[in-house]
């Protein structure tokens, strides 16, 4: 496996047509040579086509292992919630300007919480994945300055709320969010999101991303299984049920 890794540049990127980088079925090319989220979906039964890295050389045993292993599993995980040795982990990539990404924060993920995380059969491990440029950054690093305060849920579910993004993320817009979830210290709050530790947190998970291929949000690895785009809640309860099912559970 290459250890490179593609660092993220965030004004070209943010160029692109949002079609290519936001959009609810784009595909992430998995760059390790294992496989890419269209194969994953193929197996699932949603996609026909299958594809690999140019040049690589299929691994013999499990080629997700590694998708897999990338989940933390850190008690103290800030931005995770549900038991760290829950048998199934939700990895998501997302960005706060992400329309589809907030779709499914809104639609989507609160269900799963209910049915699977409350239950102790789910973990979700949220990535900060900013692909729009400098206000997608500056709301990752507030999210992550919100969670310092065990407030990063309840950011989250603030930035994803319908219309919360046409307000744009300067920076009293996002002192402004942190007070709606509640962050009990917004000096602190202010002092963290400019801090090195924020944004050391966020090239942890951007250089995650890039490394295994994400190149669209949101993206997800439902026990290191790649899944692709904000679709019905069904597709990600037959995921959890399959990676339940390989774990015993």
């Amino acid at each position: 496996m290459s250890s490179s890794t593609r660092k993220p540049a965030p004004r070209k990127r943010a160029s692109r047509t949002p079609l290519l980088v936001c959009a609810g079925v784009a595909v992430a090319a998995i760059t390790l040579g294992l496989v890419s989220w269209q194969a994953s979906s193929s197996r699932d039964g949603s996609r026909d086509t299958t594809a690999s890295a140019a040049g690589s050389t299929p691994r013999a045993e499990d080629p997700l292992a590694e998708l897999k292993a990338l989940a933390r599993r850190e008690a103290g995980d800030k931005l995770a919630l549900g038991r760290p040795d829950a048998p199934v982990v939700l990895i998501e990539y997302s960005d706060f300007k992400c329309g589809y990404c907030g779709k499914f924060a809104r639609d989507t993920e609160p269900a799963l919480v209910k049915k699977y995380v409350d239950a102790g059969t789910l973990r979700i491990e949220w990535r900060n994945f900013p692909i729009f440029g400098a206000d997608s950054e500056a709301a990752a690093k507030a999210a992550w300055a919100a969670g310092q305060q065990d407030r990063f849920a309840a950011f989250h579910a603030a930035a994803y709320a319908d219309g919360a993004k046409e307000k744009g993320f300067g920076e009293e817009r996002l002192v402004e969010l942190a007070r709606e979830a509640g962050v009990p210290d917004l000096e602190r709050f202010r002092k963290d999101m400019a801090g090195p530790q924020a944004a050391e947190a966020l090239r942890r998970d951007q250089e995650e991303g890039y490394r295994i291929g994400v190149s669209s949000t949101p993206s997800f690895l439902v026990g290191g299984q790649p899944l692709a785009g904000a679709q019905p809640l069904a597709a990600f309860e037959a995921a959890i049920s399959r990676a339940a099912a390989a774990a015993g559970k």
